[in-house]
């Protein structure tokens, strides 16, 4: 009995915490330098990031020709998408967190997932 509840407890802690990302939302996987790696999921206007096992909404910025920008002005992080690669900055401490991070796709030579269907060579 007590082995049924823990197993059933644990479900539903991992169906809770998996609910962050619905059921039709890919999750991405960047892999940076030094190491480091954070995840993205959402849409072109609205980016999950999950860094350092903690959840982050940001919302998509005007930003230079040819890139996408996305900020948690709360919480300072600022993820920067190039066409080869990305950056994570946290501007509150003025810190990059993460260089040269890229997906699985693009050092296939594909462009980021979130230009999927964007426009990032013109500002909103």
């Amino acid at each position: 009995m007590k082995k049924n509840l823990l197993t059933i407890s644990l479900l539903l802690a991992s169906l809770l915490a998996a609910g962050n990302v619905s059921a039709n939302e890919e999750v991405f996987t960047w892999n940076c330098s030094e190491s480091k790696q954070f995840k993205t999921s959402g849409t072109t206007e609205k980016v999950r990031l999950i860094w350092d096992s903690k959840t982050y909404d940001l919302d998509r910025q005007v930003s230079l020709p040819g890139s996408l920008r996305y900020k948690n002005t709360n919480s300072g992080h600022d993820l920067v998408v190039l066409g080869n690669k990305a950056m994570l900055f946290n501007i509150k401490a003025g810190i990059r967190l993460a260089d040269f991070c890229q997906t699985a796709e693009m050092k296939a030579g594909k462009l980021p997932h979130l230009f999927a269907g964007a426009e990032p060579f013109v500002q909103n």
